[in-house]
């Protein structure tokens, strides 16, 4: 049904009253054309007093405030001056990627930067060995990161793809193709389906208009559009049924609008302003390691005050006791550590790619592990988007349809736990019921696009012979079905084809009219020829507006007259399917003269055939995956721009809403400040009728509340959200462009079950950091305290410079990269989350690094002074100190991979860290008996005696350790956070 809702007089009076002024506001006494592009100074558009609110203000005041007769359209001349005054009709994006500012910031890391000053320092006491060594790890470490995140946001370019390349417009009284970049606010814009919106418009005249928002909304229902004169305000964006918003897609039906806001003016440009606006968060990771690099600072200047002021007290030279001191300090920085995590985070992405998730940045993977909230959104991401009809009510009582999607596969059921299947072609209501819901619709289900259907044998198919009906037999479909249409009238088509039915066969007769939906009448009906001067109307609609106009039902092949009685129970079969939140549609039918059927102008005395309940299916492993993320102590949010009842329905069959949980809406949400939404934000199980700003908002919140919060969602509406929180999940295959640029991870396979897999791999990785840390800084320690204590007990140095330099480059890194690759601990995802505030030395790791440090300085300086005691030359007792620090090393990294015992896990479930034992051991052994490298080292063979007494030194002490934590096993390995 048409709908004008302005007479033209009244618009080309509305348009021409200012320009008697002058149109182009070129008078002083008289504003001109309001050519903003609809920016407000408020930024939501949303309150009644707002000038912007173009839904909130009738066509009369539009037009005039846009100075555009609908009729004529802008003149070329004025579309020139208001492209030149406003810019063209385009999304700014970033600036493109910068590989140079990638590459430098690499550098920006606070342990990097602390490197940089021990390469200079190093430079400055000519340990030349010293600062190449370092400065070519560094730029190792950088260059590691710079190719895993070369691909940098370019979230604005991908949101600029959405934008029409082309537009029809009216100008100088003629309809043109323009460039999209060419509308100006004021364009009068003519839409048709398969139109993509190219700039916000208010409608000034409707046929039947159906728009997919999802992108911009992410509600999975498309949304009829219509042309009232106005709405109120304040109104969320998915309610503003008389605009059409830039970048949504015309489904059905045609329209006329004016173009009010274009480029960055519009709701599209908002979500790219709040992208460019939104600062990425600091990852859990990185404030860890830059805590550590603190903590090592201030090691340093006290090891310098340390030596300097001890040999200074003991009588030596202040030069020289300061550069020993800052000699030492400098060796107290490990400087491997940013290369190994660099490395471990990098094999963590190509771990994660194998289980279909796509880490874009590096830091996420880790902060995966240290995740306490997931936010995520319903359509796409928890469900398929692909409306599916899975319930039906006729007079012979209700039955049930498997399958989900658009592949014709599925089965009819009597039972809702579809174990009592029956056969629909013995059940008449039922296929008149699919059958008129067929002809009531236009969508078409179309075939993958790799193959053509093939047709099984056909036969005739009972009462509905009439319409040349045939039954088609069911056939297996590969994936990849589409539906041509509305989604909606899609799934009762798709369910049609799952009774073997042909929608192409049943709409074969000739239509002779069409009444369209829209959302006064909220029903639709098409009239079909069916041969001698007869003719059958097929209806569908809201239920209220079926059964009000229904005086018969359809009852196992008859027609009876339909009761009071029986309305009010099918009122109460319609509400108990909504609130199952399911969207419920009737069906109805009328047969009669041809051109009676013809001549109606609004249905009446229609036969009730019954109700089919449609709704976007949870994916199947959505409900499992879920559990495993709770158990983990995670909790999760639904966060849609759909209805409330719809998600609050959906939620609790998915188990995200607990009996105590709350459901707010952005309405709710808009009347909350920063600190109320942070109390209420970690209570809330559902988030319905939500916004892109509010969705931010919502994140920030649960940010504020000190939760680390991963936000999945595939629209373009989702995208701030997923770029303010600390890790943003993007779906790869229905995600758009937008949300997968906007993310930190994106996966592959859209299943939410991955997140879960991804979250054990971020945990897996965080102990695993935690594990190298603990034996770099642990083997550090050793190193300062063996060179430290002998020289405050005035004995001979024990390590040359170069030993040192052999095992901070060399012996530490092997081992330290082995230990990012250990696999996961049985019970990682029975923890609770790691807690933001943790250190990297919290649960007792300082104290592991101090006394393992000790030890380990211990059997090195005891073998040193035991060798000088027997009267060996010093040469000798450094090459045992030397062999005994590093096999002592070594006997740590087994010790390090335990929280208790080196005896707790077996060392083949880490077969790279034992080969790199090996290879470390081979290395040193290697040094001390090659002649050549001796000489460089200053070191001198040992006999197979010696080799026994140093491995004797360096293990007892941790085999004892690790009895004494085998004995006391009954303790928890790991605290609850």
């Amino acid at each position: 049904m048409r709908q004008r809702t302005l007479d033209p007089s009244m618009r080309r009076e509305a348009a021409f009253g200012r320009r008697a002024a002058d149109p182009f506001g070129r008078r002083a006494s008289t504003p001109g054309p309001d050519v903003s592009g609809g920016r407000s100074e408020s930024g939501s558009g949303s309150g009644p007093e707002d000038p912007q609110a173009w839904y909130a203000r009738p066509e009369v005041d539009v037009l005039s405030a846009l100075a555009v007769d609908p009729e004529q359209g802008l003149d070329g001349e004025e579309a020139a001056r208001r492209r030149a005054s406003v810019g063209p009709n385009a999304l700014k994006a970033a600036g493109g990627v910068d590989p140079a500012a990638i590459f430098l910031g690499q550098f920006r890391d606070f342990m990097v930067l602390v490197l940089l000053a021990a390469t200079f320092i190093s430079g400055l006491l000519g340990e030349f060995v010293d600062a190449v060594a370092i400065l070519t790890i560094l730029l190792l470490n950088a260059f590691l990161g710079f190719v895993q995140e070369y691909r940098a946001e370019r979230a604005l370019e991908a949101l600029g793809k959405m934008a029409a390349p082309k537009a029809e417009v009216v100008r100088d009284g003629r309809r043109a193709l323009v460039p999209a970049e060419d509308v100006v606010p004021g364009d009068v814009v003519v839409l048709k389906a398969g139109d993509r919106v190219p700039a916000d418009v208010r409608l000034l005249w409707t046929e039947g208009l159906l728009v997919d928002e999802a992108p911009l909304t992410g509600e999975s229902v498309p949304v009829e559009k219509r042309a009232p004169a106005v709405l109120p305000a304040p109104r969320p964006l998915g309610d503003r049924t008389n605009m059409a918003f830039m970048g949504t897609l015309i489904l059905k039906g045609r329209a006329t609008g004016v173009a009010v806001a274009t480029g960055m003016a519009t709701e599209m440009g908002k979500i790219a302003d709040l992208i460019a606006l939104t600062e990425e968060t600091d990852t859990p990771l990185k404030r860890r390691i830059r805590h550590l690099g603190r903590v090592l600072v201030w090691i340093a200047v006290a090891l310098t005050a340390a030596v300097t002021g001890l040999g200074v007290l003991d009588g030596y030279p202040f030069e020289e006791m300061f550069l020993l001191g800052v000699t030492l300090a400098v060796a107290a920085i490990p400087e491997g550590l940013p290369t190994i995590v660099t490395v471990v985070l990098a094999l963590g992405v190509s771990r994660m790619q194998k289980k279909k998730a796509l880490v874009r940045r590096l830091p996420a993977v880790e902060t995966l592990g240290s995740t306490t909230f997931i936010g995520t959104d319903k359509t796409g991401t928890l469900t398929l988007n692909r409306m599916t009809l899975v319930q039906g009510r006729t007079a012979g009582g209700a039955f049930f349809v498997s399958g989900s999607g658009y592949r014709p596969e599925g089965g009819f059921f009597l039972d809702p736990e579809r174990t009592a299947p029956f056969d629909p072609e013995e059940r008449p209501e039922v296929m008149a019921l699919l059958t008129y819901g067929v002809l009531a619709s236009e969508a078409r289900l179309l075939p993958p696009e790799t193959g053509d259907r093939t047709e099984g044998p056909k036969r005739p198919a009972g009462r509905f012979r009439w319409l040349g009906l045939r039954r088609k037999a069911r056939e297996a479909a590969p994936s990849g079905w589409r539906i041509d249409g509305d989604p909606t009238e899609g799934a009762i088509v798709v369910a049609a084809r799952k009774a073997g039915l042909d929608e192409e066969a049943l709409r074969r007769r000739k239509r002779a009219k069409v009444l369209p939906f829209d959302s006064v009448r909220r029903r639709m009906s098409i009239v079909y020829e069916v041969g001698g001067g007869r003719g059958v109307l097929a209806a569908k609609g809201a239920f209220e507006a079926i059964l009000d106009r229904s005086a018969a039902i359809f009852d196992g092949g008859a027609v009876r007259r339909l009761g009071d009685a029986e309305r009010r129970r099918w009122a109460e079969e319609a509400e108990a399917m909504a609130a199952a939140g399911l969207r419920v549609l009737a069906v109805a039918y009328r047969e009669g003269p041809l051109e009676r059927l013809r001549g109606l102008e609004d249905e009446a005395e229609l036969v009730f055939v019954g109700l089919v309940g449609l709704i976007d299916p949870p994916r199947p492993d959505v409900p499992a995956a879920i559990r495993t993320v709770q158990a983990a102590h995670i909790r999760v949010a639904m966060i849609t721009g759909d209805h409330r009842e719809t998600a609050r329905a959906i939620a609790a069959d998915l188990g995200i809403l607990r009996p105590t949980g709350r459901v707010l809406t952005g309405e709710d949400l808009r009347r909350l400040d920063g600190k109320a939404l942070s109390r209420l934000a970690v209570e809330t199980d559902v988030f319905a009728r939500v916004a892109p700003e509010d969705k931010l908002r919502i994140v920030q919140a649960l940010r504020a509340a000190g939760h680390i919060v991963a936000m999945t969602g595939d629209g373009t509406n989702d995208a701030p959200a997923l770029k303010a929180a600390d890790i943003g999940i993007a779906m790869g295959q229905s995600g758009t462009e937008v949300a997968k640029e906007a993310a930190d991870v994106v996966l592959l396979d859209d299943h939410f079950a991955t997140i879960e897999a991804a979250v054990e791999e971020g945990r897996t990785i965080y102990e695993n950091v935690r594990k190298f840390v603990r034996y770099l800084l642990a083997s550090n320690v050793a190193e300062i305290m063996v060179m430290l204590v002998a020289f405050a007990l005035k004995w001979p140095v024990p390590l040359t410079p170069l030993m040192i330099l052999w095992i901070n480059l060399v012996t530490d890194g092997l081992p330290a990269l082995a230990l990012g690759l250990d696999p996961m601990e049985r019970d990682v995802m029975n923890r609770p989350p790691i807690s933001p505030s943790e250190s990297l030395f919290a649960r007792g790791l300082g104290w592991k690094i101090l006394s393992r440090g000790a030890l380990i300085t211990g059997v090195t300086l005891w073998a040193f002074s035991e060798r000088l005691a027997a009267g060996a030359p010093l040469g000798e007792a450094q090459t045992v100190a030397f062999a005994t620090l590093i096999v002592a090393q070594l006997v740590h990294v087994f010790d390090a991979r335990n929280e208790r015992s080196l005896f707790d896990r077996s060392p083949l479930d880490n077969v790279p860290l034992v080969l790199s034992v090996l290879v470390s051991f081979a290395l040193v052994v290697l040094v001390i008996a090659w002649p050549p490298a001796a000489r460089i080292f200053g070191a001198v063979p040992l006999s197979a005696e010696d080799w026994l007494r140093v491995i004797g030194y360096s293990a007892a002490p941790f085999v004892l350790l690790g009895l004494f934590g085998r004995l006391s096993s009954g303790r928890p390995a790991r605290p609850e956070a």
